[in-house]
């Protein structure tokens, strides 16, 4: 099992457990200069030198997508972002699913 030093995980001032770059390249196998890369790139948001469990998630996902699909930086990040978006559309078309459901349920009422 890895040992991590407290400097490694830290928690927000909202209560979010944040992390070093050197962890998440540990758990992502990855390196820390392509962690810092995803950084400069935007693929991911760090909070000063700290990243959020969404982000070390994002990096494994990333790495996926480049070593089972053959796809680049850009293309994988395309791709975690249309499919996030693709799951922003499937909610709020069940929100408004719900709501027509709701206004024929009113008018048979009557």
């Amino acid at each position: 099992m890895t040992e991590f030093s407290l400097s490694q995980v830290v928690v927000s001032q909202e209560g979010e457990q944040l992390y070093s770059f050197e962890y998440a390249a540990t758990v992502t196998e990855t390196s820390t200069t392509l962690v810092e890369s995803f950084a400069q790139l935007g693929l991911i948001e760090p909070i000063g030198v700290m990243l959020s469990r969404r982000d070390i998630t994002r990096i494994a996902q990333i790495q996926r997508l480049r070593h089972d699909l053959g796809l680049n930086l850009v293309g994988a990040a395309m791709v975690l972002d249309m499919a996030q978006e693709i799951a922003n559309l499937r909610a709020q078309n069940q929100v408004y699913q719900s709501l027509l459901d709701t206004i024929l349920d009113i008018k048979t009422q009557k």
